[in-house]
This record gives C-alpha cells, structure tokens and sequence, in this order.
C-alpha cells in the first residue's frame, strides 16, 4: 500500500483583521516544521500563509484559511486554502506580481503560485476558493487529486464524522462514516470503524462492512459508505445516508445506499459496481451537507482540483447543525 491517509478535520483560521495575518503565518509555518519542512520550505509557507491571508483582507474585507496535512509515503505536505464570500476579483491582475487590491506594494499571487507545487483557484459572484499545496523541494511524488473539506459542529474538538483514503498505485479505497448524533460518543463509533477499515481497506466492501458493523457494536454505531476504484470500475456500499455521486463534465449519477445502522441493524447489503469511471469525480459526504446542490452550477467547477470543489460545497451548503464531511476523488490513474 502506497499511502494510508487518516481522517482528520480541517484546520480553520477566520481572516477578519490585520492582527489574524501574523497568526495565520506563525501557524502555517509551525505546522509545516512539525511534519519534516526545512527552514527554507517551512519559510515558503510561511510566505503563501501571509500573502493569502492578507489577499482576503484586501480584496473581501474577511474570510477563512483553511489548513490541512497531507500525508505522504514519506513525509508529509501542506494545504492551504483560502476562502471567501466576496464578489469576484479579476484573478489575472492578482496573479500580476506587484498587485494589490488593497493599494500597497503585494508579492502577487503569481508569486504565490511559483512557491506552491499546486495552485488553483475558481472565483464567482459568490466568492473565491483558492489553494495551495506545499511539498518539500526535495518531494517529487505527485500529487494526489484529492479533496477533504471536514468540520465540526460549532468547531466542537470532537467530531462525530470520520473519512480514511488508502492508495495502491491506481487503486483507492475511500470511507466515510457519521456517528450517530455529535460530540464525543458519535466520534467513538466513528473512529471504532474507521481503525478497523485501516488495517485492510482493500479487502472486499462485504467483508469490510460486515468487519466494521462488528466493530461498531456497542457504540452508538453510524452510516457508512465504502467505495474502491480499480482504474476503471467503482465498487460502492453504503448502509444509511452517506451521500455519493459520480460526475463527469456532462453528467452526473448517485449512487445507491441501504437503509439501517451499522453497529445496529441493517438488511443485508450488496456492493453496487460502476463501469467506465475513469475520469469522473467520486463525491461522498455527511448529511451535514446539503443534498440539493449541482456542479454545473459553478461552469468549470467540475475542471478544478478536487479540493477546491470540496470547499466550495461545504461553504455554500453546509447546513449548520451537524458535523460535516465532503470527500472528492479525481478517479483517474496515478503513479505512486
């Protein structure tokens, strides 16, 4: 197995006055020394950290960066996404070097995009998402075309909805379970399945599940979906109201799911196979999320990175009373 990603939630920063930029640097930079950067890299995203929070200040008056650690088959990256609801800014004139919207002398976004292994941005009437993603210099693996937008209700330190993403070359195996209810006990169920999927994510989904729902009994127990990629086809099992859909740029299909409770009761489930997948988007999330929402929406939404549609669906429909998970795969072949 190439890389074991564990779930964690997302790491948000508000951006609302000068004094949060200062903040925002020191702690991007002590994340990114905490997992393996030198001085030189860890100074690189010191410098993203800054411009962005202060390009949110300048041109949206406040927002949020969002931080993640990106786990690697050695070491480890770092996400940077910065997030507003501003009205749309003219992207080519930031990417200017020298730019500022805000009147004083900027490094440009371009700047910021020379420093990052990965850029990408969508900007519309309702906002702006842009990311960044760091690896150390001397880190050639690709990148993974995945997103992960995770959040507690009310930034409480438990969070009742897990995800795992495991990778063996081409193949994935992706999981997202929410515990039943919030808080502390919605976590324990949460997490009893999710290190119980860990120790063989791409053993069979039936067997997978029926482990897991083991494993999940005693606790509050939870909804769960399962899907595995093999280059081509989706396997895909879901017992409760995990949401899951495949996109691609003319269409879209969900998938379907069991009624029940794992680590409760549920009918006997079947594994459901979707041919032919290879460059569509695999999007799994929480009930935290708003279901009635599409990408075409967004005109080239379905184009950008993955974790910049991620963001997007959690900052314009999640509903605000549960935790909430949004998990997009690029299904396509990748190189270890």
């Amino acid at each position: 197995m190439d890389v074991n990603m564990p779930g964690s939630v997302t790491q948000v920063l508000p951006i609302e006055d000068t004094s949060q930029i200062g903040h925002a640097r020191r702690t991007a930079q002590k994340l990114a020394e905490e997992h393996g950067f030198d001085a030189t890299d860890a100074g690189r995203v010191a410098l993203v950290a800054t411009e962005l929070a202060s390009n949110i200040l300048k041109h949206a008056a406040r927002g949020e960066l969002h931080l993640r650690i990106l786990p690697r088959a050695s070491g480890a990256g770092i996400e940077i996404l910065a997030v507003d609801r501003a009205k749309g800014f003219d992207l080519q004139a930031c990417l200017t070097d020298g730019f500022s919207t805000g009147g004083t002398q900027g490094i440009g976004l371009g700047a910021v995009s020379r420093q990052s292994e990965v850029f990408d941005v969508y900007a519309d009437s309702r906002g702006t998402v842009l990311l960044t993603r760091l690896y150390p210099r001397s880190d050639k693996t690709p990148d993974r075309r995945v997103g992960i937008s995770q959040h507690s209700l009310h930034n409480d330190p438990a969070c009742g909805d897990v995800w795992h993403l495991a990778f063996d070359g081409a193949h994935i195996s992706a999981l997202v379970i929410d515990g039943l209810g919030h808080g502390e006990e919605a976590e324990r169920a949460a997490r009893a399945g999710e290190k119980t999927f860990a120790l063989s994510p791409f053993a069979s989904p039936m067997l997978l599940l029926e482990d897991i729902h083991q494993a999940m009994i005693g606790t509050r127990g939870g909804a769960l979906a399962i899907a595995q990629f093999d280059g081509d086809h989706v396997k895909f099992v879901g017992i409760g109201n995990i949401g899951a859909c495949l996109i691609a740029p003319d269409k879209s299909r969900g998938l379907a799911s069991h009624p029940g409770i794992v680590g409760g009761q549920y009918r006997k489930a079947q594994p459901f196979d979707y041919a032919q997948v290879n460059g569509h988007l695999l999007i799994m999330y929480s009930d935290g999320l708003q279901t009635r929402w599409n990408l075409q929406d967004y005109p080239g939404l379905v184009h950008r990175h993955p974790a910049v549609i991620a963001a997007i669906l959690h900052r314009d429909f999640c509903r605000g009373r549960d935790d909430v998970t949004v998990l997009v795969i690029a299904l396509e072949a990748v190189h270890g």
